[in-house]
């Protein structure tokens, strides 16, 4: 009998969700206000792991990650990361990721917003 591997909130990240929960940018804590309780028509969770990586928020009912990124996540280090975490969500478990900047949802928090309900609707 072949042993199931577990991939999603493994425990050795626990910590580590924790403190990314417990201490979110104040992009992160406005989204989450937008996308808690279903508001968007679907359930998300914030900060889940899913492999080795933390996905801000995602919904396990269409696959859906979104990603808010501020400054790290725009060296070369940084976006080489994110390219690697987008290819593996996608390829190993078929997960879409958005992916906006902090400084555009701060901007157009709206359009950001209409951008999420229309990754849902595709993703239905």
């Amino acid at each position: 009998m072949k042993m199931k591997v577990r991939t999603h909130n493994k425990s050795e990240l626990t910590t580590q969700r924790k403190t990314l929960r417990n201490n979110s940018t104040s992009a992160e804590a406005m989204l989450w206000n937008m996308l808690k309780s279903r508001q968007l028509g679907v359930k998300f969770r914030r900060q889940f792991s899913i492999g080795q990586y933390i996905l801000d928020f995602y919904s396990q009912e269409i696959n859906l990650c979104i990603e808010l990124d501020g400054a790290p996540h725009f060296t070369f280090g940084g976006s080489e990361h994110d390219y690697e975490r987008t290819e593996y969500l996608k390829k190993y478990h078929n997960i879409r990721t958005l992916r906006f900047e902090n400084s555009e949802f701060f901007k157009y928090p709206e359009e950001v917003v209409n951008s999420i309900k229309s990754a849902i609707e595709e993703q239905r």
